[in-house]
C-alpha cells in the first residue's frame, strides 16, 4: 500500500521537496575537504567525512596535559555578512571567539569544529563560511577536524544562516593562568581591537537602521569604505602572540574582552581582593567608536558596558617584565597601549575603577 503522504498529495514525497537537499550537502563536504587539510597540524591529519575526528596528544608535544574547551557565535554579526553577501570572513570571527577565550586560560587551540545551520544549503555561500572558518583557523594554529552542516526550512527564513563554534586546546597540568598569582602594582597593558569584533551588533544594526543608512553606502566613520564591509572587520586573533608571551614569563592573567565590554571581562580574572584601575584615554579609540559616541550619542559608560571600545584583550603582566613582554607583543604585530594597574580592593567597592566621561570618543 503506498504511503499515506502520496495518496494525498498524488505524487511521490522525498526529502529535497521539503527543502532538504542531501546530494547539496554531500557536495559540500568534498568542497571543504582542501580548506579543512589546509588547518592540519601535529596531532592532527585532518580527512573530513568519518562520524567523528581524532586528536593525538602526544604528537602534539605534550606531556601532561588539562584539556580546555570553548564555544561561542558571532550573534547578529552574521545578520550583516547575509545581507552585504560577504561571507568570507565571518568564519574568522567564529574560530576568535572561540580561540581567544582559549589562550586566556594558557591553552593552546589545537582543534576546532563548526556547525553551520540554515534554510537551505547554498553550496557556494557555506564553502565561503568555511573558508573564513579555515583562515581562521590556520591564524590560530589549530585544525579544523570535523563540523556539522544542517538544513531546517521552516525554522530559519530562507537565505538565513547561524554559525556556533566549538575549540579545544590544552595547557599542561600546573601551567593554566587562573588569575590567582595577579597581585597589587601589576601592570595592564591594552591589545588593541580591530574594529567592534562580535559583540553589540544588535545596537549597531538597529542604529543603522534608525538613521536610514544602507550597507552598500560610504561608512559615516570612514568614508572610503562600504560600511557593511567595515563593520565585518573581522575580530583579531591573538593567540600565536599571546601564547609567545606566556612562554617568555611574566604573564599573570589575560581578560578577552567581549561582551560586556571592559567593565565586566577584566573583573573576571581578579582576585576579590583586588581591582583593576583603568585610566580610559590612555589609548586611541578607533573611527567606529567615536562614530557611535559623538553622532549616534551612546553614553560612554553603556559603550564601556557593551563595546571593546579599542581593546580587545588585557595582559596583566609583571611590573618588572612589562616592558620585555610589550617588545615582544609588538614584534609579533600588535598595538600595546599601558592602560592602568592592579590595586587594593576597598571595601564595597567595584573590582574594576575607570572614569567612562575619559574614554576619548
Amino acid at each position: 500500500m503506498p504511503p499515506e503522504d502520496s495518496i494525498t498529495s498524488g505524487k511521490v514525497q522525498d526529502y529535497k521537496s521539503a527543502g532538504v537537499d542531501i546530494d547539496a550537502g554531500n557536495a559540500l563536504v568534498e568542497a571543504i575537504k582542501p580548506l579543512a587539510r589546509s588547518t592540519s597540524r601535529p596531532g592532527a591529519e585532518v580527512s573530513l567525512g568519518g562520524f567523528g575526528g581524532f586528536f593525538d596528544l602526544k604528537a602534539a608535544g605534550f606531556t601532561d596535559p588539562i584539556l580546555v574547551a570553548a564555544n561561542d557565535g558571532v550573534g547578529t554579526k552574521v545578520k550583516i555578512a547575509i545581507e552585504t553577501g560577504i561571507h568570507e570572513t565571518i568564519g574568522i570571527d567564529l574560530v576568535a571567539m572561540c580561540v581567544n577565550d582559549l589562550v586566556v586560560q594558557g591553552a593552546e587551540p589545537l582543534f576546532f569544529l563548526d556547525y553551520f545551520a540554515t534554510s537551505g544549503l547554498q553550496t557556494t555561500v557555506a564553502r565561503s563560511v568555511v573558508s573564513g572558518i579555515a583562515e581562521g583557523c590556520r591564524m590560530a594554529g589549530c585544525a579544523l577536524i570535523g563540523g556539522e552542516t544542517a538544513e531546517m526550512p521552516g525554522l530559519y527564513v530562507k537565505g538565513d544562516y547561524d554559525l556556533a563554534g566549538f575549540a579545544v586546546g590544552a595547557v599542561e597540568r600546573g601551567h593554566a593562568l587562573s588569575g590567582d598569582t595577579i597581585t597589587e602594582g601589576d601592570v595592564l597593558l591594552g591589545l588593541a581591537s580591530s574594529g567592534l569584533h562580535s559583540n553589540g551588533f544588535s545596537l549597531v544594526r538597529k542604529v543603522v537602521a534608525d538613521l536610514g543608512l544602507s550597507y552598500d553606502s560610504p561608512a559615516p566613520f570612514a568614508p572610503e569604505e562600504e560600511l557593511g564591509r567595515s563593520l565585518l572587520t573581522p575580530t583579531r586573533i591573538y593567540v600565536r602572540p599571546l601564547l609567545s608571551a606566556i612562554r617568555a614569563g611574566g604573564v599573570r592573567g589575560l581578560a578577552h574582552i567581549t561582551g560586556g565590554g571592559l567593565t565586566e571581562n577584566l573583573p573576571r580574572i581578579l582576585p576579590d581582593h583586588l581591582a583593576a584601575e583603568v585610566k580610559t584615554g590612555s589609548w586611541p579609540v578607533a573611527p567606529v567608536f567615536r562614530w557611535l559616541t559623538r553622532d549616534v550619542d551612546i553614553a560612554p559608560a553603556e559603550m564601556l558596558r557593551t563595546f571593546n571600545c579599542g581593546i580587545g584583550m588585557v595582559v596583566v603582566s609583571d611590573p618588572e617584565r612589562a616592558t620585555e613582554l610589550t617588545t615582544l607583543l609588538a614584534a609579533s604585530g600588535e598595538i600595546i597601549h599601558k592602560i592602568g594597574h592592579v590595586v587594593r580592593r576597598q571595601p564595597e567597592s567595584p573590582q574594576i575603577i575607570m572614569n567612562p566621561s575619559d574614554l576619548g570618543c
